[in-house]
């Protein structure tokens, strides 16, 4: 009787280690496995052509598409407020129907509005700038310069974002389609600031560098009249 508890203490003691081991591996996953929970992703991307806003062009077999979200709450994946801030986040969805791939490696995806103002794409450092205030910002001394350098890193979150909704390529396939979110600074603009504005596409190439395509004109006008309770047919307070 000794010697069998004594061999059941011993296989125990051994099996210890590796119940505690295993406590410890579940716990460093834990933090990951609520993330992942937590994590929020965007509805898949239709072809370009069932969106209302978009411009095909029939002989090159490409259409261009733009899904402006100005609603917080048709895209609540965002981990910031960009909306709020005066950031447009607007899904870009290129469809390639033809046999050969294109490339946006030097494409320029402009927003014109009404009055003509053509804006760019925000860059991360534009969009950290208008979020986060200057007062989070930490100096950096020069020397030999009495004025301090205010130098501030991208918040990570912002990152995150472009990561996960941004494009993921820049060659879209063939009989493929390929889509990302870019953001547009339209505070400053008059209400509404979708009205008669468009985005304009240009220097699309096919990969092979041999054909540059004609630019592409998406008229928001377009959008608003399918989406006639969006708040950009409504002025901003």
């Amino acid at each position: 009787m000794n010697s069998h508890r004594n061999s059941r203490g011993l296989r125990l003691s051994h099996l210890l280690p590796l119940a505690l081991a295993a406590i410890a591996a579940l716990t460093c996953l834990l933090p990951f496995a609520v993330r992942a929970a937590d994590h929020k992703s965007a509805p898949p991307a239709k072809p370009a052509s069932e969106y209302p806003a978009s411009d095909t062009h029939p002989n090159e077999h490409i259409t261009v598409a733009a899904d402006p979200c100005d609603d917080p709450k048709l895209c609540p994946f965002f981990r910031l407020p960009y909306i709020q801030h005066g950031l447009l986040p607007i899904r870009v969805i290129f469809t390639n129907d033809s046999d050969r791939p294109i490339t946006l490696e030097d494409a320029r995806m402009q927003f014109i509005s009404a009055n003509d103002d053509k804006i760019p794409a925000a860059t991360e450092d534009d969009i950290n700038r208008r979020i986060f205030t200057i007062h989070s910002a930490q100096p950096i001394h020069v020397p030999l310069d009495p004025f301090p350098i205010h130098r501030t890193a991208v918040d990570k979150k912002i990152s995150q974002d472009d990561d996960d909704f941004g494009f993921k390529s820049t060659t879209v396939s063939p009989h493929a389609s390929l889509d990302g979110y870019l953001f547009y600074d339209i505070k400053d603009l008059e209400d509404p600031a979708l009205k008669h504005a468009e985005l304009y596409v240009k220097m699309v190439r096919t990969l092979d560098g041999k054909q540059e395509l004609f630019a592409f004109t998406i008229p928001f006008d377009k959008w608003l009249a399918a989406n006639p309770n969006a708040p950009s047919n409504q002025k901003r307070n």
